[in-house]
């Protein structure tokens, strides 16, 4: 059965970290229904204003984050002692596990320009204790592949068209790739069932199942295990994720995702001791 929209989210504009402006597509409140996925947020300005700030030194336990940078530089470090910058269509994908403290700073490229997403993915409770890790690849080692005229996919999770993404080794298994169509094109693809399936809109727009997706809008699909998303009228530039639901009890608060209201209050417990960190 072809998958349709089911709900339609335009996010909304808030400032997060030291004074970033961005568009959150969604985050605590709609989470349940988009399991495994927490958030999702669009940072894109040309003016250098509304990102340096950028989001200085906080914690991070039991999910993983996943940036995603088509234009400018965000320089990262932790108290691990990692540090780095990702560039155009560089990924950074971190599995927080157990805890981390990091920081992530947006620069721009050098007309001010920055445009970047961060995913957040739930880990389950046999993995939320996990030692932390990062996996970071750069556009160059990015597989594309062009499964039809008119349709060019990056992959960066997951395997699509017998092409795997660089990001692997991930608990809840999930695909996620940035999808070009030309004016025409089309993208399908079997998915399970039950799987959840979003659909971001980042350039021009699309259609699924005679609902018009634009640009910065974000698509969550009716069950069923097909996707086909076209390009009637012009170009369609998107990001897709497909994973498959956790369904276990979820305690959130700001940086932090545990299963139980004990666990998320013994995570801040140890962030204001000093031991967070499980090294």
């Amino acid at each position: 059965m072809q998958r349709s929209v089911h709900i339609l989210f335009t996010g909304e504009e808030i400032t997060e970290g030291a004074g970033v402006r961005l568009l959150r597509l969604f985050g605590h409140d709609e989470a349940p229904k988009l399991d495994p996925f927490l958030l999702l947020d669009d940072f894109r300005s040309e003016v250098p204003e509304d990102y340096r700030r950028g989001f200085p030194w906080h914690p991070h336990r039991g999910i993983e984050t996943i940036t995603y940078i088509l234009k400018g530089d965000v320089a990262h470090e932790d108290n691990l002692g990692n540090q780095g910058v990702i560039s155009d269509g560089d990924v950074q994908w971190m599995t927080a596990g157990s805890g981390i403290i990091h920081q992530e700073m947006p620069k721009g490229d050098k007309n001010g320009v920055m445009h970047g997403f961060q995913l957040w993915t739930n880990l389950p409770a046999t993995s939320k204790m996990m030692p932390p890790r990062y996996q970071g690849f750069t556009a160059r080692e990015m597989p594309e592949t062009r499964p039809n005229k008119g349709c060019r996919i990056r992959v960066i999770a997951g395997t699509l068209y017998g092409i795997t993404g660089p990001v692997t080794g991930i608990v809840t298994d999930p695909l996620y790739c940035d999808c070009t169509l030309e004016r025409g094109g089309t993208f399908q693809h079997d998915t399970a069932e039950g799987d959840t399936v979003l659909v971001y809109g980042i350039d021009g727009h699309g259609e699924i199942g005679g609902t018009r997706i634009e640009n910065r809008e974000l698509a969550c699909l009716s069950p069923g295990d097909e996707i086909q998303i076209k390009a009637p009228y012009s170009p369609f530039r998107c990001l897709i994720m497909t994973g498959t639901p956790i369904g276990e009890p979820v305690a959130w608060r700001g940086p932090i995702v545990m299963n139980t209201q004990a666990e998320l209050d013994q995570a801040f417990a140890e962030y204001r001791n000093g031991t967070f960190v499980q090294r």
